[in-house]
């Protein structure tokens, strides 16, 4: 007897040390009604009722009902199915006391706006005047409306909201079906700081964003008054027009000395499929990565392709100028203009101003021409770009290209040098025209833009695959851009290259966005 009451002790230890395994590994949830911490987790599901008490067994059936109960610390668990509901976090949690509203693990929960109204603005899920917020795993999508004048999305975060994650979201047919004449607008996730109050550390990260149809908006948006940001390692595809845009000087925030983006990193994203054909916008406009009216943004290893235009550090606004920027480490391919540009609309004073372009890698942009006929350039400089650096990059151009097109005489101070030019065909450079006779002759070339003079022309790159069908921009083991380009600063760089390997070994740098 006491051997078996022994076995029986080992194996009630066994198994409680187990059952705290799985818990710590997240493996299965914390027991109904606590999350291990104090707190309090909520359960909600298709089949539930808001009558009950919202353990595992006796789940809610409304997602806000959960959320009204939640304190700093709770838990909200959604359980896979369909939701018709406009969800809103309206209360806050603080320093490590998240209020995490999450999918049920392994499961797929789905904030579903079909038949839901809309007036104005609105969201199907909004976060607003809060701090402290985790959301996370959910679909969000098919909300849509025919009605001029309104503003439909997916999730916006607003109200001087801090502290904020939005996480492993999938976003889609967010859809404003009129034309542009009523005011096709929306977004898929909108960051919009319009209080006096910034918003800070906001994380939106590993979400996917696709068929949206968002007019002369964004497909994720950041916006007005906010102050440290990350976007990270999301998804972005089929969009009729920008994908991602850091912005200023828009009816964001009432003040302007508050009212544009800030101190953000926009990295390791992948967007495609970002057209204006797909939407009653037509035409080559649409963006990939939009920095506009920002300030201080980092857009780095990140890979857009078959865009109309790869990456814009750009300014549309007269008096709110993008400074202080840095683009490096990308993949920038395939995509029907240009690849990277700086500068203001034409005949405009906007301004780009003190900028970085460096250790990008640019391959076979420029399939269409543009609005004035013209190849808009691998790299393309328009109004008014000051004191701005290109620097290492790698730039395989089609048969028809133009490198680097720099469209007017405004703007000065520009440094272009120790780039790696090639193309199979014949190579092309413009300075100060919008649509004239390229140079042809590096030497040439050198003499009109007064740079270059460390750079390298007709030597190819030995990139893995130029092939449209199938490319790979990496470096082949023999390629002549290792370890040549020129070494600024590793905060300008970076630390890492476009595979998270280190960027600069041993005191030397590669040409292109790979070590």
């Amino acid at each position: 007897m006491q051997a078996y009451m022994q076995v029986k002790m080992n194996l009630l230890i066994f198994s409680f040390i187990s059952l705290l395994a799985c818990s710590k590994s997240g493996s299965v949830p914390a027991p109904p009604g606590n999350n291990g911490n104090g707190a309090h987790i909520y359960y909600v599901a298709p089949d539930g009722s808001d009558g009950n008490t919202g353990t595992l067994k006796a789940p809610f059936r409304s997602i806000n009902i959960a959320l009204g109960k939640t304190l700093p610390g709770d838990t909200v668990l959604v359980r896979g199915g369909i939701y018709h509901e406009k969800v809103a976090i309206s209360g806050s949690g603080r320093l490590n006391k998240f209020i995490s509203l999450k999918a049920y693990p392994g499961e797929n929960p789905v904030i579903d706006g079909t038949g839901l109204s809309i007036t104005g603005k609105e969201a199907l899920v909004t976060i607003h005047g809060v701090s402290y917020i985790l959301f996370e795993g959910f679909d969000v999508c098919n909300y849509k409306s025919s009605t001029p004048g309104v503003d439909i999305n997916g999730i916006v975060v607003d109200g001087g909201s801090g502290n904020i994650q939005v996480k492993k979201n999938r976003v889609y047919n967010i859809e404003h079906n009129v034309t542009l004449q009523d005011g096709r607008s929306g977004h898929g996730i909108e960051i919009l700081g319009n209080t006096a109050t910034a918003m800070t550390n906001i994380l939106v990260e590993e979400n996917t964003i696709h068929d949206c149809k968002t007019g002369y908006s964004e497909n994720l948006t950041i916006n007005g008054y906010v102050d440290g940001f990350t976007i990270r390692k999301n998804t972005i595809y089929n969009a009729e027009n920008i994908g991602i845009d850091a912005a200023g000087g828009y009816a964001a925030n009432s003040n302007p000395a508050l009212n544009y983006a800030r101190n953000g990193l926009i990295a390791e994203n992948t967007l495609y499929h970002v057209e204006s054909s797909r939407g009653p916008l037509g035409g080559y406009g649409a963006i990939g990565i939009y920095v506009d009216g920002a300030r201080n943004i980092t857009v780095e290893r990140n890979k857009i392709y078959d865009t109309d235009r790869g990456i814009g550090i750009v300014s549309e606004n007269d008096g709110v100028p993008t400074r202080n920027c840095i683009v490096r480490n990308n993949f920038v391919y395939n995509n029907w203009r240009t690849g990277i540009y700086l500068g203001g609309y034409l005949n405009s004073n906007t301004v780009t101003d003190s900028c970085y372009v460096v250790n990008n890698t640019l391959c076979n942009n420029n399939k269409v021409v543009g609005y004035y006929n013209e190849i808009e350039g691998e790299l393309r400089l328009t109004e008014n770009c000051r004191n701005n650096v290109l620097k290492n990059n790698l730039v395989f151009g089609s048969p028809a290209d133009l490198f680097v097109h720099k469209y007017t005489l405004t703007g000065g101070g520009n440094i272009i040098d120790n780039n790696l030019y090639y193309t199979t065909g014949t190579p092309g450079w413009l300075w100060n025209s919008v649509n004239d006779a390229p140079v042809t002759d590096m030497a040439a070339w050198q003499t009109v833009s007064g740079g270059d003079g460390g750079s390298v022309y007709g030597i190819d790159p030995l990139l893995v695959s130029v092939s449209v069908l199938a490319p790979d921009l990496h470096l082949q083991g023999s390629s002549p851009a290792k370890d040549k380009g020129v070494v600024i600063s590793a905060a300008i760089h970076g630390t890492v290259d476009i595979d998270g390997n280190p960027r600069i070994v041993n005191g030397k740098i590669s040409i292109g966005a790979q070590q």
